[in-house]
């Protein structure tokens, strides 16, 4: 892997970021529910229903209140880092790109970040511009 330009020193630990990534792909997989009204055992129907996107999704609400409780710098970390991830952007862009995240930000930064469809994909992404991967830590 090529050393990144530029590093930047971020407020977010690298593990926190890969637990987020981690979560968020779980979550993502999940598919619309197909019989909302079922009433029937989960283990009678081999536990389809923890494929489907409920509204109570455990994984949701942990990935939530994980981000809720990050620091602001933190939280203004993993948006950045989001969007360094996504589109063109290059290392370089950090230091415009944590200013734009620390401008933008505001109470409801669990709620964006679990609205972006590739979320997980543009933290890897990001982390791997910067030098790093999510194998190097064991989650």
């Amino acid at each position: 892997m090529r050393a990144p330009v530029f590093s930047p020193t971020l407020a977010i630990s690298l593990e926190k970021v890969c637990f987020i990534a981690l979560k968020a792909r779980e979550f993502d997989v999940k598919d619309a529910v197909s019989d909302p009204g079922s009433g029937s055992n989960a283990s009678d129907d081999m536990m389809i229903d923890v494929l489907e996107d409920h509204p109570d999704d455990p994984t949701y609400s942990e990935l939530r209140v994980f981000i809720n409780g990050l620091t602001e710098d933190e939280q203004i970390d993993l948006v950045a880092l989001a969007w360094l991830g996504r589109d063109d952007n290059s290392p370089e862009d950090w230091p415009e790109l944590r200013s734009e995240a620390e401008r933008a930000h505001n109470k409801r930064t669990a709620s964006y970040l679990l609205g972006m469809p590739m979320l997980p994909d543009q933290l890897e992404q990001a982390l791997s511009m910067l030098g790093h991967n999510c194998s190097e830590y064991d989650l």
